[in-house]
């Protein structure tokens, strides 16, 4: 296989960017295609229809059907609430799901599959959205990024001009500056109040916004200032009081004055959170992670339920962690460091599960400071490159793009895992899609013919012939787990005097994969009536009578072989 090939395949497997709605996940691979997971209503995933996928599938619209040459590629991915966004290497932006405040960018029902939006096609520079003052330059306008957040939409084009849609602060104050409302437009709107300067970054929540724009014209690296607007019912714009904006205003903490330099910015519904550096670092390079807004769920790390104004530091994280990426969700916070090490913190536990979580007793109850979610194996993840946080469950992407680890909530498949049940620990993403592993591992024995037909020929004998191998595998499999199912039947029988059911798992083996025997031990005691007590306790009797018996006749076997050679001697 040549090396183009080669390149290819592994660009198909490496996942570059993930993003997070309330319960579906979105992964961008290097060659330009988006796989969704989770749960379907309204469409979310693109996949043609409302069901609910366990494990990724490739989402796909009519212009990607088409030729490898013609296919579009992707460069971007973004998540609200209930929809979904891609941006095309082209330009261009194609949004599917739900549609009710015109997220979609189009006037209309929600869309199973991926729309593109209208709006960018054929503008040049700022000529045909001229807020009245001259125009300088001119330029095909296209975007370059793409973010959502609850039930609105964002793009930042090639002039760094940031366009919001959907369900979206005001930006005219007709009743007034001090009335605040929500707009409804499938129509982009430009936010003029940061013309002449180009916008880098943007986060959204629910109802607040926060970018990171430059102090001029053009990006220098370390020059941002964080501006926030929209709802501030709870804090979550930074400004110090609980006042909503219609206009952005700067978070004074990180003016152009502000020894910290913002690299990172996430939203949750009501809090934000923001990484940052030492603009002058010495030796070392100081890493930060500061949150405000809501923090009755502990999602600001502070150690406290309070609700903080302006923003203040996470100190509880290690000083010497390097943070690499942030995100919120609806009431939880996540981070990892270059290291591999990830921290979460908020509602139960960190996991965002809301309060029907199966934690009990001194278990339950939000994290209120970071804690420190380990992987199965060990306790950092190898070349991590993304975490990000859904209503309910975490995403992360590790070993360089090459590998996905999830928890949380696991309903409607949103876990990725091919099962509906939650996690409470980090557990493999089914990655790379079984599909395209089979499509991958048959492109690698396919060899150099003059025949293009004979290529596409071999190639589908030798997938059918690996998935020959593969269903002989799962019979295997299956033959093995019927035969211990028996045993286990049989074992669960002789001891409680009735078949072995389902309900007989130990919850904690069926929730999290790890089972304590000495504390299932204890509960089933807890939980016994008194005749299993008594059927117990006979079981375990007649058997340690028996342990006995048996220990006894092989010590006096013993003694007689020891004396029997004694006794021969003399």
């Amino acid at each position: 296989m040549d090396d183009a090939l080669r390149s290819s395949s592994n660009l198909s497997r490496k996942v570059v960017s993930v993003a997070a709605g309330e319960a579906h996940t979105l992964a961008l691979t290097g060659d330009g295609c988006v796989y969704s997971w989770g749960r379907g209503m309204f469409g979310r995933l693109g996949i043609g229809s409302e069901a609910d996928a366990l494990f990724p599938v490739q989402v796909k619209c009519d212009i990607c059907s088409e030729s490898e040459e013609k296919r579009l590629k992707f460069v971007g991915i973004a998540a609200g609430a209930y929809h979904s966004m891609a941006l095309a290497d082209d330009g261009s932006v194609w949004c599917w799901g739900y549609n009710p405040y015109g997220q979609l960018g189009v006037n209309g029902e929600n869309a199973v599959v991926p729309r593109m939006m209208e709006h960018f096609l054929g503008l040049t520079s700022f000529d045909s959205v001229t807020n009245g003052s001259e125009t300088k330059r001119e330029a095909p306008l296209k975007a370059c990024s793409v973010k959502a957040g609850g039930m609105m939409s964002l793009a930042i084009d090639n002039l760094g001009t940031l366009w919001i849609w959907g369900n979206c602060p005001q930006q005219s104050s007709s009743s007034g500056e001090s009335g605040f409302s929500l707009v409804s437009s499938f129509t982009p709107i430009p936010v003029w109040d940061f013309h002449g300067h180009t916008v880098v970054k943007v986060a959204c929540g629910n109802e607040h916004v926060v970018a990171l724009v430059t102090v001029g014209e053009t990006y220098e690296g370390e020059d941002l200032v964080c501006y926030s607007w929209g709802n501030n019912n709870h804090g979550q714009l930074g400004l110090g009081d609980r006042e909503s904006r219609i206009h952005p205003e700067i978070v004074e903490t990180f003016n152009q004055h502000s020894p910290w330099a913002i690299y990172e910015v996430a939203c949750g519904a009501f809090h934000t959170a923001l990484l940052t550096h030492k603009k002058r670092p010495n030796e070392k390079l100081e890493s930060t992670c500061w949150t405000f807004g809501l923090g009755e769920n502990g999602q600001l790390g502070h150690g406290t339920s309070q609700s903080a104004l302006k923003p203040e530091p996470v100190n509880e994280l290690p000083q010497d962690a390097y943070l690499v990426s942030v995100d919120c969700g609806l009431f939880h916070t996540g981070v990892v460091s270059s290291a591999g090490d990830v921290w979460s913190w908020g509602m139960e536990k960190g996991l965002g599960l809301c309060p029907d979580a199966r934690f009990t007793g001194t278990d339950a109850g939000d994290a209120l400071s970071p804690l420190r979610i380990t992987g199965p194996q060990e306790p950092r993840f190898h070349d991590p490159v993304q975490v990000v946080c859904g209503a309910a469950h975490t995403v992360l992407v590790a070993n360089d793009g090459y590998k996905l680890w999830s928890w949380g909530r696991g309903r409607s498949g949103v876990l990725g895992t091919g099962q509906t049940i939650d996690f409470f620990a980090p557990t493999a993403v089914m990655w790379p899609p079984l599909a395209d592993d089979f499509k991958d591992q048959g492109l690698n024995n396919v060899t150099k013919d003059d025949n293009l037909e004979s290529k596409e020929s071999e190639e589908v004998a030798e997938i059918e012939k690996r998935l020959s191998s593969a269903m002989e595998e799962m019979k295997l499999l299956q033959s093995k787990l019927s035969m211990m199912e028996r045993y286990a039947g049989i074992l669960h029988g002789s001891i409680f005097g009735k078949p072995f059911t389902e309900e007989d798992i130990p919850s904690s083996l069926r929730d999290s994969g790890t089972f304590d025997i000495a504390k299932e031990w204890e509960d089933m005691l807890e939980s016994a009536d008194r005749s299993k007590l008594i059927r117990l306790e006979l079981f375990y009797r007649n058997m340690l009578s028996g342990v006995k018996d048996k220990h006894m006749k092989r010590r006096i076997q013993e003694i007689i072989k020891e004396c029997v050679p004694s006794t021969q001697g003399k």
